[in-house]
């Protein structure tokens, strides 16, 4: 899918790698299918479910940082410095119960855990339900690939 910011007059393409699971770099599932789009990427863009994911009733309930860790160790194993590129973080569900708390603790278990491993340039709090964030996330990402300051906003720092 594509987007034009007219502030930028750039074009922004977007390949949705749905369907990433643990094992995906030992080509399980679809794993080297959906990865090998992902080695054209400049930047990588996860969307983290706040309420975190199970892929199936045989496998663990995993928080939103458990799941963004295990997708950035599968596209490391894949290739290593992968998640070198510049990284953004949508926590989507922002409008679900008990969702600030959560967000808050991924921000924490990110920086107690993560940072010294795998540099995230922001982490947005976004709706897809009630829009909330998808501007920021949208100017965000038109800045990155345009590599065009603006005004950093705590929100924006991890």
């Amino acid at each position: 899918s594509s987007g034009i910011n007219a502030e930028y007059g750039q074009v922004v393409r977007i390949a949705d790698i749905p369907g990433l699971i643990e094992g995906a770099s030992d080509n399980k599932g679809l794993g080297h299918v959906f990865l090998q789009h992902i080695e054209r990427t400049k930047i990588l863009l996860f969307v983290v479910d706040v309420q975190g994911f199970t892929l199936n009733y045989r496998t663990p309930h995993r928080t939103p940082f458990e799941t963004f860790g295990y997708l950035c160790r599968e596209l490391e194993l894949y290739m290593a410095g992968l998640t070198k590129r510049p990284i953004v973080v949508a926590i989507n569900k922002m409008d679900a119960a008990n969702s600030d708390e959560a967000y808050k603790d991924f921000v924490n278990d990110y920086r107690e855990k993560l940072a010294k491993l795998v540099k995230v340039h922001s982490i947005v709090p976004i709706s897809c339900y009630t829009g909330q964030g998808l501007e920021q996330l949208q100017d965000l990402l038109f800045e990155l690939k345009c590599k065009k300051k603006r005004k950093i906003t705590e929100k924006d720092v991890v």
